[in-house]
């Protein structure tokens, strides 16, 4: 059965109600028209219940805008949805990527992540490629995806959206990667999936690394807001000299502030009995106290690292939820502690991430009951970094 306007209805009984179901919900395939967007393939969900987002085909099929009930849940950056086609991903240093970041979801990856590096190339067997440069978080970003399907997927009485697409990522000489991505999610429902899966469509051993960068923005985050998470230990911080010095915490989020430097931790998580790490930013003042959420549910096994980043410079306000492959400190980090993965040819792994909107105080204590489930510590606002890369 599926639930719409506060009533269980049958497939043929909401039928009844009008000549097609995208009266009701759907996929939408739309191109965008203006601006750098202009020409972005994308499509547009609608479960029934005010969830609405948009798929980024031409985007590696990340979201990008994504809101509930006409609030907003993802980040707009003041670049817009750029087009990939204006996008150079070796400018500035390997900066550029920052001219093309916006949206809630964004995918880093597929051989490389986190700050620009250079490295060797042997593996590659290809006498005039002696290095490799890799921008700020990869190139899947920004590259176009191959739309393979999407639509409407009915078992009995219950509607599933999906879209379904492919995105390489590839050069000759060079990595042969593709990231096939699939995301659903069920009309009448606040919750979106996503199951991807990478592979080694190369005949030489290739570096890969994965994060998703989850990106919340305001009204979901505010002022004491609150970051949930199963925290064991904080490993890291870019500003663990002086931990408290803007006067934000890692739990209660702080105001835009015109100069603020951003601040990035590496947590330690505790999966729940089932292996599962979740993890939410909650607004409780939201709508005079009703409150509002994003809770963020992946394998511990998939991602054993998780970052949070705290950008809270005036008109760029966001915080990410980073869940990652590997460490804070990068791909020769991992390299040299022989932890960086290398994809054999034909080799794959599985990734995926589920989005829950938390509408109101009841599903907000639901979700901190079931990140309680995990039994880690209370979080700390200011925690101290242990520098602990093993546990």
């Amino acid at each position: 059965m599926t639930k719409l306007f506060d009533k269980t209805w049958t497939r043929r009984g909401i039928a009844a109600y009008s000549g097609q179901f995208s009266q009701f919900a759907g996929v939408e395939l739309l191109t965008l028209g203006d601006g750098v967007e202009r020409g972005v393939r994308c499509l547009e969900f609608r479960t029934g219940t005010g969830l609405r987002f948009r798929v980024m085909v031409d985007r590696a099929l990340d979201i990008g805008m994504c809101e509930y009930k006409a609030a907003p849940i993802g980040w707009h950056s003041p670049t817009g949805f750029r087009h990939p086609g204006l996008h150079e991903s070796t400018d500035e240093d390997g900066l550029g990527w920052l001219r093309s970041f916006s949206g809630l979801h964004v995918t880093c990856g597929l051989d490389h992540i986190l700050g620009a590096e250079e490295e060797a190339a042997e593996h590659y067997q290809y006498r005039l490629r002696k290095r490799v440069f890799s921008p700020l978080h990869g190139r899947i970003a920004h590259t176009p995806g191959r739309l393979i399907g999407y639509g409407e997927s009915w078992e009995g009485d219950e509607c599933t959206l999906w879209a379904e697409g492919l995105v390489k990522q590839a050069a000759v000489f060079g990595e042969n990667l593709s990231l096939r991505r699939r995301i659903e999610a069920r009309v009448g429902s606040n919750q979106v999936r996503i199951r991807d899966r990478v592979t080694n469509e190369g005949f030489s051993k290739t570096p890969h690394m994965m994060m998703y960068h989850i990106n919340i923005g305001h009204p979901v985050l505010s002022e004491g807001s609150r970051f949930l998470a199963p925290v064991r230990h904080t490993r890291w911080a870019s500003h663990a000299d002086n931990l408290q010095w803007q006067a934000v915490g890692s739990v209660t989020q702080g105001a835009p502030q015109d100069c603020f430097e951003e601040q990035v931790y590496e947590h330690a998580m505790q999966p729940d009995p089932e292996g599962v790490v979740r993890m939410a930013l909650v607004n409780d003042r939201f709508d005079a106290g009703r409150g509002l959420g994003l809770g963020i549910q992946v394998d511990a096994n998939q991602f054993p690292h998780h970052l949070q980043w705290q950008n809270y410079r005036s008109g760029m306000y966001v915080m990410g939820i980073e869940p990652s492959t590997h460490h804070v400190l990068g791909k020769k980090f991992a390299s040299d502690r022989g932890e960086l993965i290398w994809l054999s040819a034909g080799a794959e792994r599985a990734y995926g991430v589920t989005y829950d909107i938390l509408d109101g105080a009841a599903e907000i204590a639901r979700y901190e009951r079931l990140i309680a489930k995990a039994g880690a510590p209370a979080q700390e606002e200011f925690p101290v970094p242990t520098g602990d890369w093993e546990h």
